[in-house]
């Protein structure tokens, strides 16, 4: 099937299943992307989307017309980039193909926190349907992945978390942590030292003033952290 023709058919019927395969790698990673970015802000701004991408912006604006012209998001020049409601189902696609590896790795090859996430990356392109449905079968249909992001479910939808930022705690109040940032090996292999990995229980101490570092305590031992890394660090109660 040419892409024209995937495209075609994206616009008849938007609320369809897109199989990923179906599109180039690198529209599959900026589909991805520009959803996660959405989710912070949207539309979303060709020069964030570039930054996020390691690219230029004019590389990422040829991406973002290219995604426009497939039907897959709605862009409109000097405001930014959205994506239209089968382009979403294609990156809740490969968000579910890239989380669900995750979790197998992590728990069938036992690879750590901070491995999952890059073998994933190459992996989450070349999985079949039928392979992603044994998987999600193996693992019992698992919502979160190991760095506890919610993994969109075989009707691709996603079940919200009530997990709010380390931030939020007061100080004595404890947590279980929920969910950290993925994607940076050296940041996960740091919050492995400090025990502040999904199922662990922490504490905030202190939250020192005008901005200060969070002093906390996890497995007996305090540390500090930086507010800006609090807040990417996810718990629940």
């Amino acid at each position: 099937m040419s892409v024209r023709e995937t495209s075609k058919r994206a616009r008849r019927n938007p609320a369809s299943r897109s199989a990923p395969a179906e599109f180039s790698d690198a529209v599959q990673d900026y589909l991805r992307e520009i959803y996660k970015l959405q989710g912070e802000s949207a539309p979303v701004k060709t020069s964030t989307l570039a930054r996020r991408m390691g690219v230029a912006a004019p590389s990422a604006t040829g991406m973002v017309k290219k995604l426009a012209a497939l039907g897959l998001a709605d862009h409109q020049p000097y405001r930014g980039v959205r994506l239209t409601r089968a382009g979403e189902r294609v990156a809740l696609e490969v968000i579910r193909h890239h989380r669900l590896l995750e979790l197998y790795l992590a728990e069938t090859l036992e690879l750590g926190l901070d491995a999952v996430h890059a073998e994933a990356d190459r992996l989450e392109h070349a999985l079949s349907e039928e392979l992603e449905m044994r998987i999600d079968e193996a693992l019992g249909s698992p919502s979160q992945d190991p760095h506890g992001d919610p993994i969109p479910d075989a009707k691709l939808k996603i079940v919200p978390s009530a997990a709010r930022p380390l931030t939020a705690l007061e100080p004595g109040e404890q947590a279980i942590v929920e969910q950290v940032p993925d994607g940076d090996g050296d940041l996960l292999r740091y919050l492995a030292t400090l025990q502040l990995v999904p199922g662990r229980r922490v504490e905030l101490v202190q939250a020192a003033p005008f901005g200060g570092p969070l002093t906390l305590r996890s497995d007996g031992r305090e540390t500090a952290i930086s507010r800006q890394l609090g807040a990417r660090i996810r718990v629940t109660s």
